[in-house]
């Protein structure tokens, strides 16, 4: 039992990052407000489209996660995951999506940490997705994106 909270823990950390590089957090608000929509020379997608990807993607997972009542709907690949416009609609659209992610992130954590959940039962709604793979999956997602949006601001700042 002490093995699989340790197991628990470990994978909430990955989520929230740090280890191995920065944080979701430090890693946003490393832009200034003139870059966050800006596609610059040599990318395909301004900052606020790979955080919005970022957002819509986990809370994919999370929904499908939690499908319990049947309810899910599978997004459309590629786009319902990427927005079309570097900008988003209204000015609170980062804050927006940088909050949005956050709760999301704390929701998947929250079932990762769940006594009662069974990280390694297959869902009856999925062809062999279990908890685990689901938040390792999110975990991966991020870092991955992550590591652009860094890229995206060295651009930025060249």
């Amino acid at each position: 039992m002490e093995n699989l909270h340790s197991l628990r823990e470990h994978v909430v950390r990955l989520l929230e990052g740090g280890q191995a590089y920065d944080t979701f957090s430090d890693i946003v608000a490393e832009f200034s407000a003139d870059q966050r929509y800006v596609v610059p020379p040599g990318a395909e997608y301004s900052a606020w489209q790979i955080l919005e990807h970022l957002r819509i993607a986990l809370r994919d997972i999370l929904d499908f996660s939690r499908n319990e009542n049947g309810t899910y709907v599978e997004l459309n690949w590629p786009q319902d995951y990427w927005p079309a416009t570097p900008a988003p609609p209204d000015v609170r659209g980062w804050d927006s999506t940088i909050n949005a992610f956050l709760a999301d992130r704390k929701a998947l954590e929250a079932l990762v940490l769940d006594p009662k959940k069974d990280l390694f039962a297959p869902f009856p709604w999925g062809a062999g997705q279990t908890l685990l793979r689901e938040a390792l999956l999110a975990a991966d997602h991020a870092s991955y994106h992550l590591g652009q949006l860094v890229m995206v601001r060295r651009l930025l700042d060249s």
